[in-house]
């Protein structure tokens, strides 16, 4: 399955996946409410808020 990242536009709605930085950094970890989102169609997708750092996100199950 294909990721998406911060900034792009949701197409398929469901849960996502937390699956790293856009930077490849590791210092900052996502919060237990960030390793899976609910997302629908047109949303955008997401930084992880408390280091605001751009996410790759990865579709896990249907909302």
């Amino acid at each position: 399955m294909t990721m998406s990242k911060t900034g792009e536009i949701c197409t398929i709605s469901g849960h996502y996946r937390f699956a790293g930085h856009t930077d490849g950094s590791r210092g900052c970890h996502e919060t237990i409410n960030e390793q899976d989102i609910p997302m629908r169609v047109g949303e955008t997708f997401p930084p992880v808020k408390h280091c605001r750092k751009g996410a790759y996100w990865t579709y896990s199950r249907p909302l």
